[in-house]
């Protein structure tokens, strides 16, 4: 089995610690664990600057330079699992740079894959933007798994910026504590059981989910409406800035600085009024809801009927 990791704070790593344990510690299981290093690394915490002028690459899906992977080139793996984070509401540069590498396109190509993705609460413009290029590549996307920041969206929006920007997690007294709970972190074991006992029977093989019945992802399709505006803008927004230039040019900079004037208006203003008028016309819209909800959820689902099974 192969396992893709990039981490950049250290909770995915942790994360991927706690699913893998039980294959592991599987003797009949061989599993190489692939930690990717971008040539320019990405510091923790993120100087600002640094950390806005990564959203024209990340939203535009730019490839970018790694270390030479370890992983054997001719290696053949029965199960591939891919660890990453949403990055300006799309995968983590560290990951589509690896996803566009001869060598991954290989070892992929007509492999099952498993997706587990540690975020804020904005993961679904992200597993859209991975399942096409997993489809392109020919990969066999079997289950996706998110573990999210569960305090609300409105907090999330200033806490986890600033346990980017600070390193620190509870930088604002009073309010919640930024990322996934220790707590889910740790259940998320119950992944890696259920993957080592699928894998014993064969269920890899075949094309239905390894993962459902344990509450793997629980959709807000709610947000969408903001994922999308918030994706179109670091889209379009992304396209001005990499006209002038490269990552770190100067000219970037005070193009930088009007754009976050701009977003904080849109965080001020248009974010909570959107939220306000999509929950009175919630009503009206259950049946679209209730779909994207169920197409989001798929193939793992949100089901915890084999949580006994498998968790604490």
């Amino acid at each position: 089995m192969l396992a893709i990791l990039y981490s950049q704070t250290g909770q995915l790593s942790a994360i991927a610690e706690q699913t893998l344990a039980p294959l592991l510690a599987d003797p009949s299981i061989s599993v190489h664990i692939e930690i990717l290093k971008p040539v320019r690394e990405h510091p923790f915490p993120w100087p600002f600057f640094r950390f806005l002028d990564t959203f024209p690459e990340s939203a535009h899906l730019v490839p970018e330079q790694l270390h030479p992977l370890s992983v054997n080139e001719a290696a053949q793996f029965d199960l591939v699992l891919i660890f990453y984070q949403v990055w300006f509401l799309a995968p983590s540069r560290p990951v589509i740079a690896f996803l566009n590498t001869p060598t991954a396109q290989r070892m992929l190509r007509g492999k099952p894959v498993v997706t587990i993705i540690a975020c804020r609460n904005m993961w679904m413009q992200a597993h859209t933007r991975m399942r096409k290029v997993l489809a392109h590549i020919g990969a066999r996307h079997l289950d996706n798994v998110v573990l999210t920041d569960r305090a609300p969206t409105l907090t999330t929006l200033l806490t986890t910026p600033l346990w980017l920007l600070t390193g620190r997690k509870t930088p604002v007294p009073g309010l919640p504590t930024a990322g996934v709970t220790p707590v889910e972190i740790k259940r998320s074991i119950r992944f890696g059981r259920a993957l080592r006992d699928a894998l014993h029977a064969g269920h890899e093989q075949g094309d239905g989910p390894l993962l459902s019945g344990l509450g793997a992802v629980e959709a807000q399709p709610q947000l969408m409406v903001s994922e999308r505006a918030g994706s179109r803008s670091f889209y379009l927004w992304g396209k001005l800035l990499r006209l002038a230039g490269p990552p770190g040019a100067w000219p970037r900079k005070p193009l930088l600085v009007f754009y976050v004037i701009f977003l904080l208006g849109i965080i001020v203003t248009v974010v909570p009024l959107s939220l306000a008028v999509q929950s009175l016309l919630r009503p009206l819209f259950k049946q679209r809801l209730t779909a994207l909800k169920t197409e989001f959820e798929h193939p793992s689902g949100s089901g915890t009927e084999r949580l006994t099974q498998y968790d604490y």
